[in-house]
């Protein structure tokens, strides 16, 4: 998965940029405690480890595809 596919992800399942500073991005969805941070590189691959651990940290690791 690249950033920008896994940033659609996020968008598409209510999470919003709150802040950006430089390359890191923070994302908040209504109703969500966590703060997602994404190290955001474009159309890079996203490491599997990282990917796996910002979709679980987001509620998604069951609807990645």
């Amino acid at each position: 998965m690249k950033f920008n596919e896994l940033i659609r992800l996020l968008e598409k399942n209510g999470f919003r940029i709150v802040k950006e500073k430089g390359s890191i991005r923070y994302y908040i969805k209504p109703g969500w405690n966590k703060i997602i941070r994404v190290d955001y590189h474009g159309a890079k691959e996203v490491p599997t480890g990282t990917c796996n651990s910002i979709l679980k940290a987001a509620g998604l690791k069951d609807k990645q595809n």
